[in-house]
């Protein structure tokens, strides 16, 4: 079986190379993308199995991309939603808007992990 194609899309760059790192290591093809419109231009040509997504990126936020991911392109890979915003609303928006779940900024990569797992054993 080939490795699970996840995006991750976070501006935090020290962060986003720890989470790159332990997910390489449990077996994930993962794409760092840094800001909201890598994202884009990324899902313009790839099918990522997995979204791991931060709200706050340049260009494009987290629940920009949901939206889009959503709405736009019509696909119904799972997202989960990471932020230090963690504020109600931002957590409620991203539901709305389709995300599968969330998780608050510091992220526990061994937490990500068990909740990456739960959504891919739901498709």
């Amino acid at each position: 079986m080939d490795a699970i194609k996840l995006l991750l899309a976070d501006d935090d760059q020290l962060l986003a190379s720890l989470l790159d790192f332990r997910l390489k290591k449990a077996g994930y093809n993962v794409k760092v993308c840094t800001d909201g419109k890598s994202v884009k231009k990324y899902l313009e040509t790839e099918r990522p199995d997995i979204i791991v997504s931060d709200i706050m990126m340049p260009y494009f936020s987290g629940l920009e991309i949901t939206d889009y991911v959503r709405n736009e392109l019509k696909l119904s890979v799972p997202i989960i939603i990471l932020s230090s915003a963690g504020n109600e609303e931002n957590v409620l928006s991203a539901f709305k808007l389709g995300a599968n779940d969330f998780l608050s900024k510091p992220v526990s990569p061994a937490e990500l992990l068990l909740r990456l797992q739960k959504e891919l054993a739901r498709i």
